[in-house]
This record gives structure tokens, C-alpha cells and sequence, in this order.
């Protein structure tokens, strides 16, 4: 592949497989229900977890967060091993990644109602960024710990990756950089489709995340560390 439609290829393949609904699937196949019109109404792990259980939820947080490795590592090297239409595979793999959270979030296989994105991002940077990754992951667990909301977690972990990496690289490097631009794609991504999830939190009406009993512990145990 020799030109911009190698790229847009391998996007598209990315999408496809970023878009698989696996949420959707487990409750459909092994529950008959639609996972679509129970608790948040989303596809994604956390609210397969609340609703069908930890055990399912997290092996939807499993596949979820592969299909984002599948796309910037499998994809590009089966279509672009040595880039397309001039690219290197860096950004071809950048490229692919923002495709496949994309897919994920608005699924055509699903009309569009996707998940949030975060694990399926989560797969693309522990490839691309991942020691940015680890710092998001971080700040998602204290977020979670000190609030108890998913949803305020997946926001600090989304904004904290791009912010890592213009740290890591100074800010103006990252201005020319195809990472720290793709990874502020992804991340206005997840913030979009946590737009009802922000005005949830300034009203103070979002959920909680009181289903398991270690993270009421923990949370009690890192305030009194902080008083």
C-alpha cells in the first residue's frame, strides 16, 4: 500500500474490530437479554458488571481493551508492514488506534450506541503510550477510590495520557507530534461520550460505584491517610 487509501484501509479495519460489541453479544447470547435496556443503557464492562455481574464484566473489559491492541499492533502489521503512502508505522498504528476507539463508541454494527471507550483505549496506549498509560491508570484508581464514580476516574485517566506526554516530550515538541495529537483525539473522544456522565456529576446525581465492598474500604482508608 503505497497511498493515503492504504491508510484509510487499514482505519476502517480498525473500526470494524473497534466496534465489535462484545457487551452487547454476552448478554444477548448467554443471557437473552439486551444489555441495552438495563442500568446505563451502555455496552461497555462497567455496566455489564452492574448488571449481569463482576465476572462478566470483567471478561467484557478483557475483550474490550484487546480489540484496542489488536488494532495497532495486528492490523497494521498484517496490511502495513512498512508503512502506507509514505507513513511511518508509528503514525499508521496511531492512525488505527483512533479508528478503533471510534468504533467502539459509535459501533455501526450496534446503530452507533457504542461504549465510553476507555478500555478500548486503554489496549491502544498500553502499545502506543505505555508508561503514560500507567500514570492515567493512577489517577483513574485515585479518582475511583476518593469518589466512588467510574466516570470521573475515565475522565482524569483521559486527560492525564496526552498531558503526560507533553510533559514527557515538552510542549512544544508535542505540538508537531502525530502522538500527542492522536492521543488528545482519543481523549475528546471519551470525554464526548461522557458528556451525560459530567452533567450527571454537577448536579451531583451520578451513579456511585457501590458494588464492591473492598473499594468502600480503601476509599475510607485514603481519606483518613489524607486527614
Amino acid at each position: 500500500m503505497e497511498n493515503i487509501a492504504g491508510v484509510l484501509a487499514i482505519s476502517a479495519v480498525a473500526y470494524a474490530i473497534g466496534g465489535f460489541p462484545t457487551g452487547l453479544l454476552v448478554g444477548r447470547l448467554l443471557f437473552g437479554v439486551d444489555i441495552r435496556k438495563h442500568g446505563s443503557g451502555n455496552i461497555g464492562s462497567t455496566n455489564v458488571l452492574r448488571t449481569l455481574g463482576w465476572q462478566w464484566g470483567l471478561i467484557v473489559q478483557v475483550v474490550d481493551i484487546l480489540k484496542g491492541v489488536m488494532a495497532v499492533t495486528l492490523i497494521p502489521a498484517l496490511l502495513a508492514p512498512t508503512g502506507a503512502g509514505g507513513w511511518e508505522i508509528t503514525h499508521v498504528r496511531i492512525a488505527a488506534g483512533v479508528a478503533a476507539v471510534t468504533g467502539h463508541c459509535w459501533p455501526i454494527w450496534t446503530g452507533f450506541r457504542g461504549g465510553k471507550g476507555v478500555n478500548t483505549a486503554a489496549g491502544v496506549l498500553a502499545v502506543l503510550a505505555p508508561v503514560e498509560l500507567l500514570l492515567g491508570l493512577g489517577g483513574f484508581a485515585l479518582a475511583l477510590l476518593m469518589s466512588g464514580y467510574v466516570s470521573l476516574g475515565s475522565l482524569t485517566a483521559a486527560v492525564l495520557v496526552p498531558l503526560a506526554i507533553a510533559i514527557r516530550l515538552g510542549w512544544v515538541p508535542a505540538a508537531a507530534s502525530p502522538l500527542f495529537w492522536g492521543t488528545t483525539l482519543i481523549a475528546l473522544l471519551v470525554i464526548i461520550r461522557h458528556r451525560d456522565n459530567i452533567i450527571r456529576l454537577l448536579k451531583g446525581t451520578e451513579h456511585r460505584f457501590h458494588s464492591v465492598w473492598l473499594l468502600g474500604r480503601l476509599r475510607q482508608q485514603v481519606r483518613r491517610g489524607v486527614q
